[in-house]
This record gives C-alpha cells, structure tokens and sequence, in this order.
C-alpha cells in the first residue's frame, strides 16, 4: 500500500510539472494572442463611419464612410460595393474592419437614400435594374468613387485606389475597373462574372482579383472561362482562386442556406487575407 501511495503522489507530481510546463509555455502565447485582440478593438473603438449624402440626377444618396479618426495624413482609399442588401449594418461592419487596417472605406450607395432592402424580394427589386443597365450601375459606381476622392471627412491618398465587393457588389466593382477608372486593384468576393461588354476589359488599369466559390450555385461555371479569355485578351494582370467546398456569400455570417448560400469562416479569412496580400503589394511605395 505504501509503494502504491508513493507511486501515486510521484504521478501527481509529474503531471502538475507536466501543466506547469506547458503553462510556461502557453502563457506567453495567451497572453500575445489577449493583445492581439485588444490592439485590434482599440482600433476598431478608433473607426469613425460618417454619412456622405450626394446628389445623382436630382436623387439624393447616402454612402457611409469609415475611417480610423485618430489617423493623421492621406490613407489609401477603397471604393466597398455591398451585397444586393446596399447599405446595411453587416456592410458597416466589414467597411469598419477594413479600414482598421490603415484604409478609408467608402460604401456605395447604389440604390438611393430612401432605398435599404430589408428583405430579398426587396433586394431583387432593387438590384436587378442595374445588373440590366450596366452603363446606370457604372454612373451610380462612379458617382461614388468621386465621393471617395472629394469628402473631406477623412484624407485620401488618391495615388492609392482600390475597389471591392461582395455578391452584386463583386459584378459592381469589376464593372468600375472595365471603365478605365484609376484604381490599383479590382477584387470580387462571390461575385458574378459576366459583363455585356468583354472589350470594355482593355481599359481595365490595375490588378484584378476574383474570391470564388468552387461550389457557388449562383455563379454560372461557364462564366469562369468566359472570364479569363476576357482577362487574358486585355493582357490583365488578375487572379482567380477558387476555395474548394464554398458556396455563394461565403463572407456573410448571416448566410444560412446550406448549398446555396453558407458562411465559411476559413474561407472567409482566408479571401480576406489574400486581399489585403494584394493591396499591399499595389499600394507598396
């Protein structure tokens, strides 16, 4: 019995050496990862977002601006194309995490002020004119961009232009890059591909890049060739990655249709990073 209770308290004590160690080992990890997250919710406490209400053909428009207040000095500007939805909270949240990391984010309004889908019918109604009239989404994009570059709220570089979008908001910022308009980078978050005008792709003057679902139901495949005979025949500098297993909306938290529309966490950093890999490189210098 006495060999047993030492042989036990010897284990005890192993394995509270064991936890210490990896404790050790662990703590300072923990503790990089706890400043991590504050560093990044002080930064996001430090985004403002603003109204910047503007007039198209007599309609009134209201995009939202975000933008990190404490900064001092011009910071590269992103035109945001938002989901079919326009301008929501969820877009508010993605424009605020983007700008965090050193950007001004303006959030095109492309429906009008009084506008704000709150359901999909809603949102089809609104959205399907422009997908029809490229040349009204193109001037409504535009109009935006001029926004970005003119407010006052916050400086811009205007050296330094990207635009991005998600779903309807993806069509919508290739759509900008194929009218010539000076922006570093295109990219596309499960957005569709199509275009009425594939010659358009030859005033296209920075980088593209297309996030795709490899199993989005609502991006027809043979828009994926169609797409890179148009990239390829203008000599565009673009990338397509296609993340195995998602489907459509794959950004959206709020997405819960199983094979159709479903958020992915991974996917979802992981498009995001290779974003930012981009307009680090196109901003560089």
């Amino acid at each position: 019995m006495l060999a047993k209770s030492v042989n036990d308290n010897a284990h005890i004590l192993n394995q509270r050496g064991a936890l210490k160690f990896f404790a050790s080992k662990l703590a300072p990890t923990v503790a990089l990862l706890l400043l991590r997250v504050l560093q990044l919710e002080k930064t996001m406490s430090q985004v403002t977002v603003r109204s910047v209400v503007y007039q198209i053909d007599g309609q009134s428009y209201e995009s939202r601006l975000a933008f990190d207040a404490s900064h001092k000095g011009p910071l590269p500007g992103l035109l945001m194309a938002p989901n079919w939805m326009g301008v929501s909270a969820g877009a508010e949240e993605i424009a605020k995490t983007v700008a965090s990391k050193g950007y001004v984010v303006l959030i095109a309004d492309l429906y009008g002020q009084t506008v704000r889908p709150t359901n999909g019918d809603e949102a089809g109604a609104a959205m399907m004119p422009l997908k029809n009239d490229r040349p009204l989404l193109n001037k409504r994009m535009q109009a935006a961009f001029e926004q970005l570059q003119g407010q006052t709220e916050a400086a811009v570089d205007t050296s330094k232009l990207a635009t991005f979008g998600f779903c309807f908001g993806g069509c919508c910022s290739l759509e900008l890059a194929r009218t010539g308009a000076p922006v570093k980078a295109a990219i596309s978050f499960h957005g569709t591909l199509d275009t009425p005008n594939p010659a358009d792709a030859q005033n296209i003057k920075g980088a593209v890049l297309v996030l795709h679902g490899a199993c989005d139901p609502l991006v027809p495949k043979e828009q994926l060739p169609a797409f890179e005979e148009e990239m390829n025949a203008a000599g565009v500098d673009w990338q397509l990655l296609s993340y195995g297993g998602a489907v459509h909306s794959f950004t959206d938290p709020h997405a819960n249709v199983p094979g159709k529309m479903m958020y992915d966490a991974k996917t979802a950093a992981r498009a995001f990073q290779s974003m930012h890999n981009l307009l680090d490189e196109v901003f560089k210098g």
